[in-house]
């Protein structure tokens, strides 16, 4: 009784206590996936690496091993799981959020888990946070699943996985709200927002309780910069607008590219590639994390920083162009604190004296996640919070403004992760009505006062019409013609003579929208659905009308 109660609370479009304690729970299980599977990344490389993540100590032959072998394995796994639950990452899940409520299917999942361990297990240069985002998603899904809430509900707690899973990646809970409501659902509304930041924070306690509160970037000294930077901040920004493009059009070039080949030689030729990288420039190696200590380590070594950036630059493109299962988020990080170490360099004759290596490097990190994800709100809340310093708002605004510009007016640049749903063929765009009603579950608007009849005799039909008022509908169900609703047809009335029409219900399950149901009835622009009970479908709940959903979508505005 106490969980019908809840589904009909949580079909309603408000903040409640019901639902944001289900956003801290779908957080908790969302930090525990991802807490087991970077146990599991530390566990398998503390065997063979002194360091997490650095891949310098081994011997040549096995750096130039490791990838190939990672690459057969994540392709044997694939298969015997079925390439075709081999779409993974953050794109998918942006698809499934607005598709299909954030349900997210199991298989994906399972092979997003053992093959993102074993890329980044390997060294290729992919993210983490793709893995989290998708962990995260699909453990918020299957709580909603588990207990039958309304499919809005459902939308909301996948956003709140995708929130928690990003904060357990970097430690960044704010951003990671930002993230889901910038990229992913792409809409700011308060009944969503709350329950998304009580996920973001419970995910970043509970890694902060195993691993702790330290980031790699907490390594970076931030020192104020004094106005003479501007100018030169706002080319810096155009520089990273400019390769923010040039990784986004290359990258889709390699994808379009091997689109050809099969999963399993596309798999096999991003592990020789990668073994090739490793054994030329092993510091390329690893998460983008890994690159951050290098230019920590060795600022002033421009040689050796331009050869590290474009090393990662390619590992990057060919290890997430050909298929290996990683985040493309934690590589940008990486490449944009190398950017911004190298531009440190000539900055610094602006400023003698003053070690502004790390600021430089933090704008360069946040200018280019901006442009790359098309996320300049998200990366501005990032370098805040990794940084903890005010002094830093002003020029990652700046640099952020101007990369994201240069990007999208003089290059025409779009969002990595919109251009791979595009080629992959998955939708994610839909309308503003159909994303106002997706908010709204059924069972909030379905009417209940309703007489059910199972008879086809239209003596016993007319009597019952007659004995309801005018307010209360008459369903009545028969074998042949299923459940219709009986009504007389005033058009058609005499005082000697009363017709009865009937309209045809099709059925919806409560755990639908009021999307669902405009979906069945737009084409008429008319009729009705009956609402049955998700756990027994004889059990009818409710009536819904098309004049009903009309009248939610021109009166009331706050949903869109």
């Amino acid at each position: 009784m106490w969980l019908e109660r809840l589904r009909r609370r949580l079909a309603k479009p408000k903040t409640s206590v019901q639902l944001c304690l289900l956003g801290v729970s779908a957080g908790l299980i969302a930090a525990v996936l991802i807490i087991l599977f970077r146990l599991t990344i530390m566990f398998f490389q503390s065997l063979f690496l002194d360091k997490p993540d650095d891949f310098t100590t081994l011997p040549t032959y096995e750096r130039m091993i490791l990838p190939v072998g990672a690459a057969l394995l994540i392709a044997l796994f694939a298969a015997l799981t079925g390439f075709k639950h081999y779409r993974l990452g953050i794109p998918f899940v942006i698809h499934r959020i607005k598709k299909h409520y954030g349900h997210m299917p199991l298989y994906n999942t399972v092979n997003q888990f053992v093959g993102g361990a074993l890329a980044l297990i390997s060294g290729f240069s992919v993210g983490r946070e793709g893995p989290s985002v998708h962990m995260g998603a699909t453990g918020a899904s299957l709580l909603a699943d588990k207990l039958h809430l309304p499919h809005n509900a459902m939308r909301t707690l996948t956003g709140c996985g995708v929130a928690a899973g990003i904060a357990a990646s970097f430690n960044t809970p704010l951003a990671a709200v930002i993230f889901v409501m910038e990229v992913v659902l792409r809409e700011y509304k308060v009944h969503i927002f709350v329950p998304i930041m009580l996920a973001a924070v419970t995910g970043a306690l509970a890694t902060q309780f195993v691993f702790g509160d330290a980031s790699e970037l907490a390594l970076i000294t931030m020192n104020p910069l004094s106005g003479w930077h501007y100018p030169f901040l706002i080319i810096f920004g155009m520089a990273l607008g400019a390769v923010a493009y040039a990784f986004n059009q290359n990258l889709m070039l390699i994808i379009r590219t091997f689109k050809p080949l099969s999963m399993f030689p596309r798999l096999l030729l991003a592990g020789l590639i990668a073994g090739l990288i490793a054994y030329m420039v092993p510091h390329a190696m690893g998460s983008g994390m890994s690159a951050i200590t290098i230019a920590i380590e060795s600022p002033d070594d421009v040689q050796f920083l331009t050869t590290i950036l474009i090393a990662k630059l390619l590992a990057t493109l060919f290890a997430i162009g050909l298929g290996i299962p990683g985040g493309i988020i934690g590589p940008v990080i990486g490449l944009g604190v190398l950017m911004g170490t190298l531009m440190a360099f000539f900055a610094q004759f602006i400023s003698p004296g003053v070690d502004i290596t790390g600021t430089y490097s933090m704008l360069g990190m946040a200018g280019l996640l901006a442009a790359t994800l098309h996320a300049p709100l998200a990366a501005l809340t990032t370098v805040m919070e990794l940084t903890s310093s005010p002094e830093i708002i002003v020029p990652a605004m700046l640099v952020i403004s101007t990369a994201y510009v240069t990007a999208l007016q003089f290059f025409g640049n779009r969002s990595i992760f919109m251009q791979q749903l595009d080629f992959q063929g998955l939708e994610y765009q839909i309308s503003p009505a159909t994303e106002a009603l997706q908010k709204v579950g059924v069972m909030d608007e379905m009417d209940e006062q309703f007489k059910l009849l199972y008879s086809d005799d239209k003596q016993q039909i007319k009597e019952s019409l007659d004995a309801l008022d005018s307010q209360t509908p008459l369903i009545v169900h028969d074998e042949e013609n299923g459940y219709r609703l009986a009504e007389y047809d005033l058009s058609l009335m005499s005082d000697q003579n009363s017709n009865i029409k009937y309209v045809s219900l099709a059925g919806l399950s409560s755990q639908a929208t009021l999307a669902d149901a405009f979906d069945l009835l737009k084409d008429k622009r008319s009729g009705a659905v009956y609402i049955y009970n998700l756990l027994d479908n004889q059990q009818i709940m409710g009536l819904l009308r098309w004049d009903q959903i009309r009248h939610i979508l021109t009166i009331r505005n706050s949903l869109l």
